[in-house]
């Protein structure tokens, strides 16, 4: 009976959340700065269906013009503005032979759909299980949030695949490059990767990395 008695105030919550959702969407104003709150919206009454559609993923990108042979096109906030606050994107990923997804991990989980070829395929749990299979044209996988997951091209012709994932900005973190595209001391890096100081070098001029 006790609990009851709030019922009718849990029914007053709801409705006047859901009263205050007044707003079906948001396209992302560039002309305003990103704030803690995001991004200001643009005027509805100035839209078009065009505002709605992103056509970025038809075009197949080289995968050849980096060491990891992969070329990654994103429908994020940045790049398609209706997507603010819908908690989804998706992107397109060109892998040549050979070519790899280094091992990444962001704040969101992601599915990905092989269109063409032969893509391994995995990820790392908080117990260092490691869970891979090789995916070929029409297979999907999860990469639960904040797990370590890569994807590699081991077909003998280019992979295609598009991944989605719940999130307008996943924020990527790629292990390779956090640890070799900045300042962070070598010595460092030798104690905490047990990579020899030569090969930390290596890495560090490969990525951009310095100190």
């Amino acid at each position: 009976m006790e609990i009851l008695k709030f019922v009718p105030y849990i029914f007053l919550f709801v409705s006047l959340s859901s009263a205050n959702s007044v707003v079906d969407f948001c396209v992302a104003d560039f002309n305003f700065p990103d704030t803690s709150a995001g991004f200001s919206c643009r005027n509805p009454a100035n839209l078009t269906v065009d505002d709605f559609v992103f056509s970025g993923l038809g075009v197949a990108a080289d995968p050849l013009t980096n060491i990891f042979r992969v070329s990654v096109t994103s429908a994020f906030d940045l790049t398609f503005p209706a997507h603010i606050g819908l908690g989804l994107s998706m992107s397109r990923l060109d892998i040549g032979v050979g070519g790899v997804v280094p091992i990444h991990s962001h704040r969101v989980s992601e599915l990905i759909l092989v269109i063409e070829g032969e893509i391994l395929a995995g990820f790392i749990d908080s117990n260092d299980q490691a869970y891979y299979k090789t995916l070929t044209k029409g297979d999907i996988t999860i990469f639960p949030q904040s797990l370590l997951h890569f994807q590699i091209n081991v077909g003998k012709t280019p992979a295609l695949a598009f991944v989605s994932l719940n999130s307008a900005s996943p924020n990527f973190q790629t292990t390779t490059t956090s640890l070799f595209a900045n300042d962070l001391p070598t010595d460092v890096i030798e104690k905490i990767t047990l990579l020899d100081v030569v090969q930390a070098k290596k890495l560090k001029r490969i990525f951009g990395g310095s100190n």
